[in-house]
């Protein structure tokens, strides 16, 4: 596995299935705007609306046919997960979604949990609502 997401030319007559997605399913990319990235384009002979040209996430660059002309890429964390959402296939996609929504709220768990505490929510509800066990919501309220 390297670090580097890729960029790749696909088979022009087959798109559907071929490893990884359309820089369109991605939205913008700071790399696109890169020197490297402008000189291979025009070394290819394609723009980056081709779609023919596929990025590619660093766990399934094995996937990319051994023939592909290809050019590693930088990616920003946030352009990465966008692109592994967009190479996600519908549940998958929809369950990443949930976790990153889950990753987003859960930072501020604790002071929920204090909120709650705070509004006089009983501990066991609170429990109860969020499935966690009462000692890590009595432990969470408490902690400052």
């Amino acid at each position: 596995m390297t670090d580097d997401a890729y960029l790749y030319l696909s088979d022009g007559r087959v798109t559907t299935g071929a490893p990884g997605v359309p820089l369109s399913a991605v939205g913008g990319l700071e790399c696109l705007e890169t020197s490297a990235v402008q000189a291979w384009f025009g070394a290819q002979g394609v723009a980056a609306d081709s779609p023919a040209l596929r990025l590619v996430v660093p766990e399934e660059t094995p996937a990319i046919p051994e023939e592909a002309e290809r050019l590693p890429v930088p990616l920003t964390g946030e352009e990465l997960a966008r692109a592994r959402q967009a190479a996600a296939s519908g549940v998958r996609s929809s369950v990443e979604a949930e976790l990153m929504a889950y990753q987003n709220c859960a930072g501020d768990r604790d002071e929920l949990l204090r909120r709650a505490v705070a509004s006089g929510l009983p501990a066991h509800r609170i429990a109860e609502l969020t499935g966690l066990d009462p000692a890590t919501v009595a432990a969470a309220a408490g902690a400052r």
